[in-house]
C-alpha cells in the first residue's frame, strides 16, 4: 500500500465538503476567536517563564468541546477520534503530524473552564454575537424546562436524608475516594407521560410516572429566530415555575408576550410578570375538580401553537447530540448544559444562514 501525500489526504477532505461536512460549515459560519478573551480571562495562563511544555491553544480546546457535545463523547473517544477523523483535525486546523491533545488534557481545560464559572461568560459573548449579526431577541419569549439524566445514585435511607438537608453523609466524608463519586447536587422526582395505546385501542385514563435521577435544564427563547437567550440549571425535582422569577425572563426581547405551559402559572409569576412589564400568555390550570370551560381551552390551544416551538430545542438538544450528564455534581452539569446551549444556537444559525442564502 502506497504511503498517502499531500494531494492524496487534500481529494479526501475535498470528498468530505461535497457530502456536507459540518464541522466546516462551523468554521465558515462561526468566528471562534470571539471566544478568546473570555477564555484566556478564566484560564489565566501564565507567560510561560517557569519553561516546561506551552499549553495548548485556548480556543482550539474550546472547539475540541463543542466537537465533544455535538457527538456525545467522552473525553477517552474524542481523543481517538481527533486522531482518526480527518473532520475533525480540519476543524481543529491540525496536521496529521500536530500534537492531539489527550484525554486527560481535555478533562482538565473542561474543569479549569468549570471551577471558574465560565460557562455563562461564554454563552453571553455568543449571544453577543448573533446579536451583533442582527438576531434580536424578537416577537416574544418562550419558557420551558426539560430534564436531563444523570449516572444513578445507589444510596441509603440515611444517605438521602442527609442529602435533602444539604449534608454530607458521615460515611462520606470518612471517605474522600467515595465521596468524589458520589453526586451531592442532583435528585430524583417523577417523569409523568402519557399511557400508551392497548392492544383492545383504549387509553388508560392514568399518566405513567417514571423515576427520574439527575438535572433540570430550564430555557427561554425568543420568538423569532428561537435562539436560546436565557438558562438556568437545578437538580431534577426543582419547581419549573419558580425558575421564572429568578432571572430566567429576558428584558431585551423587542415584545413583551410571554408563553408558557401550566406549570409557570402561579399568582406570584402573574405579578412577577406584570411589574416587570411582561404581558403573560402562560396556560391557564384545570379548575380542580371542574371540567375545563371552553374558552380556556380554546385559549390555551392557541397559545400552544406558538408554546410548542421551545420543545423543538429540546428534541434537537436530545436527538442530534444526546444531551446527558456524565459528570458528578451541579457545576459540571452546568458546565454540560451550556455548552449544549451553545451548541444549539450554533447549529441554529447555521440553519438561519442557509436558509437566508436559499431564499
Amino acid at each position: 500500500m502506497n504511503q498517502p501525500g499531500f494531494f492524496d489526504v487534500e481529494e479526501r477532505l475535498a470528498r468530505l465538503s461535497g457530502l456536507g461536512d459540518q464541522l466546516e460549515a462551523f468554521s465558515r459560519t462561526v468566528d471562534f476567536e470571539v471566544f478568546r478573551p473570555d477564555l484566556e480571562k478564566a484560564l489565566a495562563y501564565s507567560e510561560g517563564s517557569k519553561g516546561g511544555r506551552p499549553p495548548f491553544d485556548p480556543v482550539l480546546m474550546f472547539k475540541i468541546l463543542v466537537i465533544q457535545t455535538l457527538n456525545n463523547l467522552s473525553d477517552e473517544r474524542t481523543e481517538y477520534l481527533i486522531n482518526d477523523r480527518l473532520s475533525f483535525m480540519r476543524f481543529l486546523g491540525l496536521g496529521l503530524s500536530d500534537r492531539v491533545p489527550d484525554a486527560k488534557t481535555v478533562w482538565l481545560f473542561r474543569e479549569r473552564l468549570t471551577q471558574a464559572g465560565a460557562i455563562e461568560s461564554l454563552f453571553n459573548r455568543f449571544d453577543a454575537t448573533l446579536r451583533n449579526a442582527g438576531y434580536l431577541p424578537m416577537s416574544g419569549q418562550i419558557l420551558d424546562a426539560t430534564l436531563v439524566a444523570a449516572p444513578k445514585q445507589r444510596n441509603t435511607n440515611a444517605e438521602k436524608a442527609d442529602l435533602r438537608e444539604g449534608r454530607i453523609p458521615q460515611d462520606w466524608q470518612d471517605k474522600p475516594a467515595k465521596l468524589s463519586h458520589k453526586d451531592r447536587h442532583a435528585r430524583w422526582t417523577l417523569k409523568f407521560t402519557k399511557a400508551k395505546r392497548q392492544d383492545d385501542g383504549t387509553i388508560p385514563a392514568t399518566d405513567l410516572a417514571i423515576p427520574f435521577f439527575g438535572y433540570k435544564s430550564h430555557i427561554s427563547i425568543d420568538r423569532k429566530f428561537r435562539f436560546i437567550r436565557k438558562w438556568k440549571t437545578t437538580h431534577a425535582a426543582a419547581s419549573d415555575g419558580a425558575r421564572l422569577r429568578e432571572g430566567l425572563l429576558d428584558k431585551t426581547n423587542t415584545a413583551s408576550n410571554v408563553w408558557a405551559d401550566t406549570a409557570y402559572r402561579s399568582k406570584a409569576n402573574e405579578d412577577f410578570m406584570e411589574k416587570h412589564g411582561f404581558v403573560s400568555k402562560v396556560h391557564r390550570k384545570k379548575p380542580h375538580l371542574k371540567p375545563m370551560p371552553r374558552h380556556i381551552q380554546k385559549s390555551n390551544a392557541g397559545k400552544s401553537v406558538i408554546r410548542s416551538r421551545v420543545e423543538h430545542v429540546f428534541a434537537d438538544q436530545k436527538s442530534q447530540t444526546g444531551l446527558f450528564v456524565r459528570t458528578v455534581g451541579i457545576a459540571r452539569a452546568t458546565m454540560r448544559i451550556g455548552l449544549a446551549n451553545i451548541v444549539y444556537n450554533m447549529r441554529r444559525v447555521l440553519f438561519l444562514e442557509r436558509i437566508s442564502a436559499n431564499a
